[in-house]
């Protein structure tokens, strides 16, 4: 719960970047450049997983990607966005604009949720998504990042700008968050 609590806060703090001081020691430096290393490998580890991730997603079958979404997202957001895709849509289970804030309004930014659009991308329908850019925004600890992340359909001649959120939680990478502002 604090590693979604944490990269919540790195969205609202995306523009600010810890720095880290070293001592005098050169032990205390040595201790910290390998810190620096790890987290370094695991940001890459984390950034490779999820543009596999993100186009296993868009070239699986339409019938496939509702448990792929369920399997490389934390169980939260998956819920999350699944209410913000429902609301105000005649479907059970489904909520109103305002319910769905309160609902979310204390763990996400409902303004960024994508209402009544789907997983990453505001169109409904595409030709081929790709994954033209994803870098590294920033890091919380060595288990929490923010990707900066464009992905484009050609076919549409569309782009989606959007701020993804990874943690890792047992071992594996999940999306804990994704800020839509198209």
């Amino acid at each position: 719960m604090i590693k979604y609590a944490i990269v919540a806060s790195l969205f609202l703090i995306i523009g600010c970047k810890d720095v880290k001081k070293t001592d005098e020691n050169t032990n205390t430096s040595v201790v910290e450049n390998k810190e620096v290393t790890d987290i370094k490998g695991e940001a890459e580890a984390a950034k490779n997983w999820l543009k596999s991730s993100i186009l296993s997603y868009f070239k699986a079958d339409i019938s496939d990607q509702q448990k792929i979404m369920q399997n490389i997202t934390t169980k939260d957001y998956y819920e999350y966005k699944t209410d913000a895709t429902n609301v105000d849509m005649d479907v059970d289970g489904s909520l109103s604009l305002k319910d769905f804030q309160q609902k979310w309004g204390n763990k996400y930014n409902t303004k960024y949720a994508g209402i009544n659009t789907g997983f990453l991308i505001s169109a409904q329908d595409w030709t081929n998504i790709e994954v033209r850019k994803c870098e590294l925004d920033a890091i919380s600890g060595d288990e929490a990042f923010v990707f900066d992340v464009e992905l484009a359909d050609d076919g549409a001649k569309a782009i989606f700008k959007r701020k993804i959120g990874v943690v890792k939680k047992d071992n594996k990478f999940l999306i804990a968050d994704v800020i839509e502002k198209d």
